[in-house]
């Protein structure tokens, strides 16, 4: 009887300890995600702005392929770019109410439109609803001599505000942000 316990219990240990080993990770994504923030010191615990959005690569391919002008672009890669303001901010001209906000773009040659909205945890922006939009805010496009590989977000600092730039490829888009005083 205590041989077959034992049995039991060794054979009972093996199925369990092969189940544990037989867990499925997942690669790294190919697009990481990321996080720009104002102030952008890391060590900085009292934000203004914080945005999460994951990085995808032109991989040979071009921005207009990849975030075709005129039409609604997650600003990002797979879920939706989410930017979240921790005061009242006025962006680009507009008033914004603290809060979080799904963050969209329409790409064109020499302005970009920004867009706000309100509805969280999309998935790209298959279901971009427009009705839910809290702003839509014009930001200056141009060209740089570099060229980033990986879609970035960063925040430049400026007299009141920040200046929130997007990048890939050549392209830079400005995005002026004031703070409440």
């Amino acid at each position: 009887m205590k041989n077959v316990l034992t049995i039991a219990a060794v054979v009972l240990s093996m199925v369990f300890t092969q189940e544990i080993s037989a867990q499925e990770f997942s690669g790294l994504d190919i697009s990481p995600a990321d996080i720009a923030s104002y102030p952008s010191s890391g060590r900085v615990s009292d934000k203004k702005i914080r945005v999460i959005y994951s990085r995808p690569q032109l991989k040979g391919r071009s921005l207009a392929e990849l975030a075709p002008a005129g039409k609604v672009w997650r600003t990002g890669a797979n879920e939706a770019t989410e930017i979240t303001f921790y005061e009242d901010v006025t962006v680009g001209g507009t008033p914004i109410k603290a809060g979080t906000y799904a963050l969209f773009t329409i790409p064109d040659a020499n302005s970009w439109t920004i867009i706000l909205n309100n509805n969280l945890n999309q998935w790209g922006a298959f279901s971009y609803d427009d009705s839910a939009d809290a702003a839509r805010i014009q930001a200056k496009a141009s060209e740089d001599s570099k060229s980033l590989e990986a879609f970035s977000i960063a925040f430049k600092e400026m007299d009141g505000g920040a200046d929130m730039v997007l990048g890939w490829g050549s392209t830079r888009v400005t995005v002026p942000i004031k703070f409440s005083m």
